[in-house]
């Protein structure tokens, strides 16, 4: 069962702006471009939130929306190299031996220094997978 939660809102003084706070919450995800996937910065103004962090992310996105759209392809499929593909799913492999080897050690009884070695093996392929959004789009 899942509860919501239901937030009130105080009804403004009259004469005082009755527009509500646009900052996220400090825990919010940071948001992210959406062509480069680099961390955007915080937006302080008023208006729609930033998609990009520049101009020539914005003509990119806009490119690869025409591009597929005359290809008869749906917005939502994306198009990697046969190359970018090995490299995730070797990257993917590595992460899948890393959690096995864990889940074996578990239901041994290891020492300190096993399950130390596995774990910094997992948090090792983890962040391998991590810096694949942290990687920008090659242009063009």
């Amino acid at each position: 069962m899942v509860a919501e939660q239901v937030v009130t809102h105080d009804v403004p003084a009259p004469g005082a702006s009755s527009r509500r706070s646009r900052r996220r919450p400090a825990d919010a995800e940071e948001r992210r471009c959406g062509w480069c996937r680099n961390v955007l910065p915080e937006q302080e103004s008023v208006g729609r939130p930033r998609l990009y962090c520049g101009q020539a992310c914005r003509q990119r996105a806009y490119e690869q929306r025409s591009a597929t759209a005359k290809a008869g392809l749906s917005p939502d499929v994306v198009l990697v190299t046969r190359t970018e593909l090995d490299g995730l799913q070797d990257r993917l492999f590595q992460l899948r031996c890393a959690l096995e080897d864990v889940q074996t050690l578990l239901t041994e009884k290891p020492t300190k220094a096993e399950l130390e070695r596995a774990l910094s093996e997992l948090v090792r392929s983890t962040g391998r997978l991590d810096k694949l959004w942290l990687t920008g789009r090659s242009a063009g």
